[in-house]
């Protein structure tokens, strides 16, 4: 099945050279692009993309903002922030907002096309820039987990819902719920986004 990808950019150079780059690649279905937020919300309405490629700078709206607006009002969208900034505070605030992936505007076809397959899989992608901002970052002290923790925690990190935990592991979607508190508590995590970002940074998944 092809990936429906979107992208969100105020340039229109960098719209057409990803464009001509990927436009006969098997994979994707190319579902158009938007110059603002406010074109892409009106798109969203009428159209859900599987990716959505998205510039940090728009000329209405942070693409921070935007980030966390498409992921409230469309939670099955994959946010890749795209970017021509690699600072650690551009790509954690893309990730605390529910993105699944960082990439630089520079990025070659192939790694694209990487992070489009990495993300489709729910899994985290970050170019290799913004990987290497993370871990100048300073490495946070790892919490101490129950076992029972880090089974929610990577079931978590796999996309399963409440509802499919309690079912896997034989336990009230309440009890999912506290553990889920838990470990926000223990990685002092504002959202799922950054209690996955730090868990994975810890190794943890």
């Amino acid at each position: 099945m092809k990936t429906k990808l979107f992208i969100v950019d105020d340039h229109y150079m960098v719209i057409e050279g990803i464009r001509s780059m990927l436009q006969d690649e098997p994979s994707i279905e190319w579902q158009g692009y938007a110059n603002t937020a406010g074109a892409c919300l009106s798109f969203l309405q009428l159209h859900v993309p599987d990716v959505i490629l998205m510039d940090i700078n728009l000329p209405d709206m942070s693409g921070l903002d935007l980030c966390r607006e498409v992921l409230r009002k469309y939670p099955t969208v994959k946010v890749i922030g795209l970017s021509t900034f690699n600072q650690l505070s551009f790509i954690s605030k893309m990730l605390d907002n529910g993105a699944s992936g960082y990439l630089l505007k520079n990025a070659p076809k192939a790694e694209i096309l990487t992070a489009i397959e990495v993300v489709m899989k729910r899994q985290q992608y970050l170019s290799l820039e913004a990987s290497e901002m993370m871990k100048k970052n300073g490495e946070e002290e790892a919490p101490t987990l129950t076992r029972r923790e880090i089974e929610v925690l990577q079931l978590i990190a796999e996309g399963y819902t409440n509802v499919e935990m309690s079912e896997k592991l034989f336990v009230s979607t309440t009890t999912i719920d506290t553990h889920r508190k838990h470990l926000l508590a223990k990685f002092e995590a504002k959202n799922t986004a950054s209690l996955i970002r730090l868990a994975t940074k810890m190794k943890f998944v």
